[in-house]
């Protein structure tokens, strides 16, 4: 009667751990929620090419400006990912170019050479279609999502967050989405040496689509608290070609 007992017991236990959704497979509910309150799959995977202008303004400490870009984006996902990233400062044109095999940049007329400063731009090169094509970009095969429930930001507002997993050493990366919406309001991320809130302050509304706008990155501690204002964005004049 006893081991009938245990056994019935434990049956019960594993149907209810079986019937509570795992935190993996309720963030990927929710980025899919999200994904379709950006524009859709379907609708990001017709996309062939897009198109935008960026200007980023960094901000020291004590709030005096660092340096100001005004850049062209340019990226092609289709057949192969390749695109460039062009501005001008100084009066000479940069700009920085991946082809699907190879990373140049050049300044002027001269092309740079240097493998650690052309792989340091690739990274740049990557992050900047990262960044402009969230949600989508957080399906990538090889990431994990997990759902951490509900939290209040400083400012007051509640979100849902995500955290995703790109593997040990990599920096943390946590994702904020409106409750009803879905709509993605900002990202948190733990890098080596320090912290930093990014919240979205507008959007851009093309073809369906749902993009970055205005945006605005705060350095902050682990309690989300904010310490002083890093940057500020403005994506704009966004051009989709399927």
């Amino acid at each position: 009667m006893r081991t009938r007992c245990q056994l019935l017991l434990a049956f019960v236990f594993l149907l209810q751990f079986s019937c509570v959704p795992n935190a993996e497979k309720q963030g990927k509910s929710l980025l899919k929620k999200s994904i379709e309150a950006h524009g859709g799959e379907a609708n990001w995977s017709e996309v062939s090419s897009l198109k935008f202008r960026k200007w980023t303004r960094l901000l020291l400490e004590d709030g005096s400006i660092e340096s100001e870009l005004d850049q062209w984006h340019e990226f092609r996902l289709k057949p192969y990912f390749e695109g460039k990233i062009t501005w001008t400062k100084d009066s000479i044109i940069h700009v920085v170019s991946w082809d699907g095999t190879r990373m140049r940049y050049l300044m002027g007329e001269n092309e740079v050479q240097n493998p650690s400063f052309l792989a340091s731009k690739r990274k740049d090169f990557d992050a900047a279609f990262y960044t402009v094509a969230q949600p989508w970009k957080l399906l990538d095969e090889g990431t994990k999502l997990f759902y951490e429930g509900q939290k209040s930001l400083e400012s007051g507002q509640v979100v849902e967050v995500i955290r995703v997993d790109y593997g040990l050493d990599s920096d943390v990366w946590w994702y904020y989405f409106d409750p009803v919406t879905s709509l993605m309001v900002g990202n948190e991320v733990q890098l080596k040496d320090h912290r930093s809130l990014v919240n979205n302050l507008s959007r851009e509304e093309v073809q369906g689509f749902k993009f970055h706008g205005k945006r605005e990155s705060w350095r902050v501690n682990e309690k989300n608290e904010r310490l002083f204002l890093r940057a500020e964005y403005r994506y704009s004049e966004y051009q989709i070609l399927k």
